[in-house]
């Protein structure tokens, strides 16, 4: 068994007993809270119950056989390689390990969800991390846990440990996915523009590259990330030119067209706003148009749309 496997198995359990089912005195709620509404009653939400301080106290003492009882006899655990350990024994020779080699790590906890399905039976769903006593790269874990309540006091009964996955918005861009890829202007003389957009770490964003030419010869460019407002619940995109200044855009969808309103300031200190419109034509081709432009108030007339077919 890796470190990181044991590790893992630590943080699910922490997790499992820090959730509001456990009150000051080991039992659960009667009506289980969200996991906002958990967060906001205080030391329910946190981990402070009699239960999880018994469990976070047997395991900072390195006290394998204490950890173990927390399960039923029969319980078992699974870990992200897929390895069953059936039984309070297997438990408590695999914290065993654990405490042979590592003591006195921190806990976070992240409940993502918990349901209780009967009078003594409570699901719940997490994500967990622990830091090493020496300060050393955290180990993240996700997990899911069955959690069962006799004689008065609550123990695992089975728990999944898998690969925790960072969270993502990319399905928030379902309908900006066909830009991904690089774009050049059809028109090879006059004004045009190229533009690529690809995917940041995780698919929470899309950075674009992107640059107006003349005559095939960039003028001005810059580099702009688009990202989901989840307060607002639309995409926004932050853009910096090549020039010094930067904006703020917001989208809005209307069919086949995104219109995205920008507000920006230049390296000099000018106000400047205007309006980005991208209409795809088919799967390979696109218009781009920027109108809407002022320059501290003075308007300038709007450009042709510029024609843009998807680079081979």
């Amino acid at each position: 068994m890796k470190i990181r496997s044991l590790f893992g198995l630590v943080m699910c359990l922490v997790a499992a007993l820090a959730i509001s089912q456990f009150s000051a005195n080991g039992k659960p709620s009667t009506t289980p809270a969200a996991p906002e509404e958990t967060k906001a009653k205080g030391e329910e939400g946190t981990g402070k119950g009699k239960r999880a301080q018994a469990f976070i106290a047997a395991f900072e003492k390195g006290d394998a056989k204490a950890v173990a009882a927390f399960w039923t006899k029969d319980g078992d655990y699974v870990d992200q390689a897929g390895r069953e350990y059936k039984g309070r024994d297997a438990i408590e020779k695999l914290y065993a390990k654990l405490f042979a080699v590592q003591k006195g790590s921190k806990l976070s906890i992240t409940v993502t969800s918990l349901k209780q399905v009967g009078t003594d039976v409570v699901l719940e769903d997490g994500i967990t991390e622990v830091t090493p006593a020496d300060g050393g790269p955290g180990t993240i874990a996700k997990f899911s846990a069955v959690l069962v309540k006799k004689d008065g006091e609550w123990y695992f009964e089975s728990l999944r440990e898998t690969v925790a996955h960072p969270p993502t918005n990319a399905d928030h861009f379902e309908d900006l996915e066909w830009l991904l890829g690089d774009w050049v202007g059809e028109a090879e003389k006059g004004a045009s523009g190229t533009a690529s957009y690809d995917w940041a770490e995780n698919r929470n964003f899309i950075v674009s590259s992107f640059a107006s030419t003349l005559n095939g010869v960039p003028v001005i460019g810059g580099t702009q990330w688009i990202g989901w407002d989840a307060i607002d619940k639309q995409v926004r995109s932050w853009s910096f030119y090549s020039g010094g200044g930067f904006g703020e855009g917001t989208w809005t969808k209307d069919g086949a067209k995104w219109t995205v309103k920008t507000t920006a300031k230049t390296a000099d200190g000018k106000k400047v706003s205007l309006t980005n419109v991208l209409t795809k034509v088919d799967a390979d081709h696109l218009t781009w148009q920027v109108t809407q432009l002022t320059v501290d108030g003075k308007v300038i007339p709007d450009g042709e749309p510029v024609k843009m077919k998807r680079a081979k």
